[in-house]
């Protein structure tokens, strides 16, 4: 987990989906359906979260608020540094965190290649002619 600020903590917090008829201060969901509780950040507990760099690291991602997401833990974990294909261990089933695999895909890098225009990675994918 990042050396992350306080305030790139809160700015993280605030891209997690609000959920109706719940203080958005203290329970959002990442982008699977987990919920993940604001004060559990760091924390592998049921509604704990970490920064997720969406464009990993490992790859050239960096800590520009553009590039992370918060992820309950185990969604974090599952992720990994995959990219662009990638896979989440949780979500929810009303208020409760269930197991549940899912899929994702980034089908348009276009965000990315802004970020990042001098990326190898991303260049290689481009003249692969590999849809994200």
């Amino acid at each position: 987990m990042g050396n992350f600020t306080d305030d790139k903590i809160k700015a993280v917090w605030e891209k997690a989906k609000s959920i109706d008829g719940y203080d958005a201060d203290k329970y959002r969901q990442d982008l699977a359906g987990a919920w993940i509780q604001k004060d559990k950040y760091g924390q592998a507990e049921v509604f704990g979260w970490e920064i997720d760099h969406q464009f990993p690291s490992s790859l050239g991602g960096n800590d520009c608020t553009e590039n992370l997401q918060p992820l309950h833990w185990e969604n974090n974990r599952k992720k990994a540094d995959n990219f662009p294909k990638f896979q989440t261990a949780i979500s929810s089933k009303s208020e409760n965190n269930v197991a549940k695999e899912q899929n994702w895909y980034y089908e348009d890098i276009s965000f990315f290649q802004k970020l990042y225009p001098e990326n190898n990675f991303l260049q290689n994918i481009i003249k692969k002619g590999d849809k994200l």
